[in-house]
């Protein structure tokens, strides 16, 4: 990999949407306990706007003690359980309440880690692609719960930050979708195109073909 520099307070104090796709092509990186480092590059991310956003977490201006990350500057992580069995990792932007999903990464180092840790959730050898391509396959495979990544400062933390290896990714390989598994926040919401991922990319969890052919 070409030589990577770390994100700081500058660089992700954006927007949720322009957050969205700034990420794209940026470098996810986890230390582990062991001192081991893992890399995906992000591939695909959801935006969760909070306020009239019915399938964000903060709709209407909501405030847990959950939802706290999401209140918090820029750039600090929002990890929450779903399902009774995963994790999702969000990241904050700059507006109350909003957040980026991110949903999918190219593993790029510590692969054999990788797919130890998936290998307890799933049975069989996983493809490359299969390790990390949804969210919570990521926070699986990149070792990634609320009680280890939860409301962490990307731009000060020892165990997870973001680089950029000069990998950008252009506007037009940027597929604009729907976001997936939110029907129950209504049509609306629902049909929204907040969800963005790399053209062609294998380790994208969905692709969407129509919005594929309309880019092109």
């Amino acid at each position: 990999m070409a030589e990577s520099r770390r994100l700081g307070k500058a660089d992700l104090t954006l927007p949720c949407k322009e957050m969205a796709h700034y990420l794209l092509g940026k470098i996810l990186a986890r230390k582990l306990d062991n001192g081991a480092v893992l890399k995906g590059r992000i591939v695909e991310t959801e935006c969760y706007l909070g306020g009239e956003d019915k399938a964000s977490h903060s709709y209407n201006g909501r405030q847990t003690p959950g939802n706290e990350p999401m209140y918090m500057p820029s750039g600090t992580t929002y990890v929450y359980f779903t399902y009774g069995m995963y994790f999702c990792f969000n990241i904050s932007s700059i507006e109350p309440g909003a957040v980026v999903l991110i949903r999918a990464a190219e593993p790029l180092q510590g692969l054999e880690t990788m797919a130890k840790f998936r290998s307890v959730k799933k049975k069989g050898v996983l493809k490359e692609t299969e390790l990390c391509n949804g969210p919570s396959k990521l926070c699986i495979a990149m070792n990634m719960t609320k009680q280890n990544c939860n409301k962490m400062d990307l731009c000060e933390s020892e165990v997870l930050w973001i680089e950029d290896d000069g990998g950008k990714v252009e506007e037009k390989e940027i597929v604009i979708s729907t976001r997936i598994g939110i029907a129950s926040a209504g049509e609306e919401w629902a049909g929204k195109p907040l969800r963005f991922y790399v053209l062609s990319n294998p380790h994208v969890s969905k692709r969407d073909k129509k919005a594929e052919r309309e880019l092109s």
